[in-house]
């Protein structure tokens, strides 16, 4: 159906998903290649040695220890 803005049949559908598969799958190459070149996350300048105490619940400083 011409001007309905609806697709006339089957084929027409697969056609516009095809379509629509192929500019997301190029989206994200695009977004890999461009994060491909980014260095990873600076370290932290005087933080705390060891596991990151938010994620594992306790933090130690001079030898006290504080749960949280």
């Amino acid at each position: 159906m011409v001007g309905t803005g609806k697709p006339s049949s089957k084929a027409e559908i697969a056609r516009r998903i095809r379509e629509a598969a192929d500019r997301a799958n190029a989206e994200a190459e695009a977004r890999r290649a461009n994060e491909a070149g980014k260095p990873a996350q600076p370290k932290e300048i005087g933080g705390q040695a060891g596991p990151d105490p938010t994620r594992y619940g306790d933090w130690e400083k001079k030898g006290l220890i504080t749960d949280f």
